[in-house]
């Protein structure tokens, strides 16, 4: 049984997708050159099963992840249950060869296929560029993209971990929006709004080190989605600074301690997607309580301070 979950717009596009995003990379076992064996299969197909009750509709994936594993499995799972991938956002990401970055048009195109081959799927919902790629010839991104939507195997383009300048020059020769930037943002990574907030003091450096990257995704319609929203954990473990104002929140609210640290990022008014990586199904379902708390202002910044472990200035 899919529970609601609440479905937004990746900005002004007409596409809906689920506040949270599933992150399919644990999903394909180990990273080791091996196949995917039926006990590591049967987790895969449980935190799927449990992402799709728990009301996501987005996963993300990329070919890099447990040696294309991750979409091998997933494709696997597509096809046992038919009807799934009709009513969910596939979204995968390309550009990490092993001790390289590769932006060319023939990777972004062979990646492409490759992802639609493992999940067989005949068209991604969104593609973004992984990493960036310090050889990058924006033009051959912007004929690459413009192929692969033309011929219908493709949606949307976006980037992952792009700055600012980064985007800029991608915009300037594509056709077609960057709809999506997904950056590391967390209670235990707060820079996107932490720089901001401390740009003008002496002791942050100069000026120029605030990027403004969060409000320029605002600016041009750009969806940001946060990985590692808890952290890689360190947000749920003792000694964070954090943690006793999680655990007393949870506790006042009666939710999972998972629900607060998605709800202070679902607080803020870019509309943030975390992306949930979890294989653990009560975790998955326990993210998704963060769509149900509504976090004051004071209870935000609350947080944000306990956090960094200091007052703001």
């Amino acid at each position: 049984m899919t529970h609601p979950m609440l479905q937004i717009h990746l900005n002004s596009h007409p596409t809906l997708v689920s506040h949270l995003v599933y992150g399919c990379m644990r999903i394909g076992g180990t990273r080791e050159p091996t196949p995917i064996d039926d006990a590591q299969r049967r987790v895969a197909y449980g935190a799927i099963e449990a992402a799709l009750e728990a009301g996501y509709t987005c996963f993300d994936h990329a070919d890099f992840y447990r040696r294309h594993k991750s979409e091998l499995v997933f494709g696997d799972f597509l096809r046992e249950h038919p009807g799934v991938r009709e009513r969910i956002f596939i979204q995968s990401k390309c550009g990490m060869r092993g001790d390289f970055f590769d932006a060319s048009a023939e990777h972004l195109r062979n990646s492409v296929e490759g992802s639609l081959r493992r999940m067989g799927i005949e068209r991604l919902d969104m593609l973004l560029l992984h990493r960036p790629d310090a050889l990058i010839e924006p033009e051959e991104v912007a004929q690459a993209v413009d192929e692969l939507v033309r011929a219908g195997k493709l949606l949307h383009f976006g980037v992952s971990n792009h700055t600012v300048p980064q985007m800029e020059l991608l915009r300037r020769t594509l056709d077609h929006p960057i709809v999506a930037n997904q950056l590391e943002f967390s209670l235990a990574q707060p820079a996107l709004v932490m720089e901001g907030l401390e740009a003008n003091l002496v002791q942050s450096g100069p000026t120029a080190l605030a990027t403004g990257i969060l409000d320029y995704c605002r600016l041009h319609d750009i969806r940001v989605q946060a990985w590692s929203p808890f952290g890689g954990g360190k947000l749920l473990e003792e000694g964070h600074p954090a943690r006793e104002r999680i655990r007393s929140m949870a506790a006042t609210w009666g939710v999972p301690e998972e629900a607060v640290v998605t709800a202070w990022i679902l607080r803020h008014p870019a509309g943030i997607q975390p992306v949930v990586g979890s294989c653990t199904p009560e975790r998955i379902h326990a993210a998704a309580r963060g769509c149900d708390i509504a976090l004051t202002r004071a209870q935000w910044y609350e947080l944000l301070t306990a956090a960094i472990g200091r007052r703001l200035p």
